[in-house]
């Protein structure tokens, strides 16, 4: 688990093609001696597992489900990338809970200055708009961020100066892919409403069954 606040912006130093899979070589200023083999690294919000470090660099593989549901497949060599190591039980939640599990890659469909933020506006695919709302939280490229307002199509969020500053948003424009991650306890959340129990049979939860369990 992660929680969408970055902290190193690193750069892509090598990408090792295969058939359908890449490794990659990632150089960044978090500190090797607290970096260990297996652990997990973020990288634009995808959970990717160490396999190789030292040297400012560490590398990791990327599958070919990874590559068909982010933007990891159109980046290249000197590509900058958000970093963040997974989070610790003893560590704070400034973010939010983010699973580093894309569910949608989004275009950006707007970029603007207002006041001292920057709005963005991004186009997401419609079966993952239901899991947007107004004033929850979003993962943008691993970036935990506050939506400002939603439609069925898309949704908006300001970026103050230092969220800016510190992550890869600040070269993003208008056209640009980013991988997008909504809310984990809404989707278990609907889950749990839709009665589905993983082929079982179940019944939704809902008013009536709350009123005839004596919760209403």
């Amino acid at each position: 688990m992660f929680t969408g606040l970055i902290e190193d912006l690193g750069s892509i130093r090598e990408m090792q093609r295969g058939a359908d899979s890449v490794r990659l070589k990632v150089a960044t200023r978090l500190p090797m001696e607290e970096i260990r083999m297996g652990e997990s690294i973020a990288v634009n919000g995808i959970c990717l597992t160490v396999v190789a470090f030292g040297g400012g660099t560490f590398s990791a593989d990327v599958s070919p489900e990874t590559l068909s549901r982010s933007n990891l497949g159109r980046i290249s060599p000197g590509s900058r990338v958000n970093l963040e190591r997974a989070l610790r039980l003893s560590d704070r939640l400034g973010g939010h809970l983010v699973s580093g599990h894309i569910d949608a890659v989004a275009e950006i469909a707007e970029r603007y200055q207002e006041g001292n933020a920057v709005r963005f506006r991004f186009a997401v695919p419609g079966e993952i708009s239901r899991y947007v709302v107004e004033k929850g939280s979003i993962a943008v490229d691993g970036i935990s961020l506050t939506v400002n307002s939603v439609t069925a199509e898309s949704f908006t969020v300001a970026v103050i100066p230092h969220s800016l500053a510190m992550t890869t948003l600040q070269e993003r424009v208008v056209g640009d892919l980013v991988n997008i991650e909504t809310d984990l306890i809404g989707k278990y959340v609907e889950r749990l409403l839709k009665g589905d129990s993983g082929g079982q049979e179940r019944k939704p939860l809902n008013l009536e069954f709350l009123a005839k369990h004596g919760f209403l």
